[in-house]
């Protein structure tokens, strides 16, 4: 495992992230994962050089930061724990206070390392109500309960509300991958200026650029809801699957570390969150902060993305 240092935080943040949504019942992932399997696949990630956690208390409603608290046990304040708020709470400090402490509650922990809003949907669409949330977020981080605060699922106009505030943020929790590259550029640049990295959620298409999935893999609706599995896109996307297949064979890795790999060589990504139910892919994944793609890999790569996000954006026909 490879690690890097977040400013504001004197622990070691590995560059891959573990995802616990899949760990706990939830309406993407269905109610696959017994407390014990969680309990398993947290360990492994654990004895994987696994550094960094990330939950939310909407991941079975807190039912995902109870187990992650409890998998980690003595090692959880050695942990950096990354948490979120829906966005739904009542814009006040107390509101704000009352919703940290219950995820707090749930991890068995005094604080979290990150805290992050999970949406700014249109719960911040004015000025007002962003510097109101940026002012419930900096009591949060100021009272000690969160280390760090952060932004998830933020766009260039949300970034733009928040003015100068947006330099109270550490990182934007973000979907990116091969497939996904819709906040780069603006949102991206904008990013970068205010020194915010990051932390790329979905880095390979919820499974899609992991491997060759079955009729029952696409039936989940955190797969069936995504316009990369829509029926235009799909075969598109195998598209870009095969070559991370393809690269991977010449290779001799996997396909989840080529596309891991990808995500972790671009300029603003801080981390790459994967997550699992199963103990076994775990280590299918933690190696890859040792693979470096190559320039031609990485232009190769980028090539066939692009072609794939023109179909998306239906500049030239999805279907071939």
């Amino acid at each position: 495992m490879k690690y890097i240092r977040c400013q504001g935080l004197d622990k070691d943040w590995s560059a891959i992230t573990f995802g616990c949504w899949q760990i706990a019942p939830s309406v993407g992932w269905g109610n696959r994962c017994t407390e014990q399997e969680a309990d398993a696949v947290v360990k492994t990630a654990l004895d994987q050089g696994i550094t960094a956690f990330d939950t939310a208390e909407g991941y079975g409603d807190g039912e995902s930061e109870r187990r992650l608290g409890k998998a980690l046990g003595s090692k959880k304040d050695d942990m950096i724990v990354i948490s979120k708020i829906w966005p739904d709470a009542e814009l006040s400090e107390k509101a704000y206070h009352e919703r940290l402490d219950q995820s707090l509650k749930h991890l068995g922990r005094d604080y979290v390392d990150v805290y992050l809003i999970h949406w700014p949907g249109d719960y911040f669409a004015t000025e007002g109500h962003s510097a109101r949330f940026a002012d419930c977020m900096a009591s949060l981080k100021a009272s000690g309960k969160a280390r760090l605060v952060g932004l998830s699922n933020f766009h260039a106009e949300d970034l733009r509300r928040l003015g100068s505030r947006v330099n109270e943020f550490s990182v934007n929790q973000v979907p990116y991958s091969l497939l996904e590259r819709e906040y780069e550029d603006e949102t991206e640049a904008m990013c970068m200026a205010a020194g915010i990295p990051f932390m790329a959620y979905s880095p390979t298409g919820k499974g899609l650029l992991a491997r060759r999935l079955n009729a029952e893999d696409l039936k989940f609706h955190a797969r069936e809801g995504d316009s990369m599995y829509s029926p235009e896109l799909y075969p598109e996307a195998l598209k870009v699957f095969s070559l991370v297949e393809e690269i991977a064979q010449e290779r001799g890795i996997k396909p989840i570390e080529v596309a891991l790999a990808w995500v972790l060589s671009r300029i603003n990504t801080l981390t790459a969150i994967v997550g699992s139910k199963n103990p076994g892919q775990v280590a299918d994944f933690a190696d890859t902060p040792h693979h470096t793609l190559s320039e031609e890999e990485i232009t190769r790569l980028t090539e066939a993305s692009d072609v794939f996000h023109d179909a998306k954006a239906g500049r030239i026909p999805a279907m071939v």
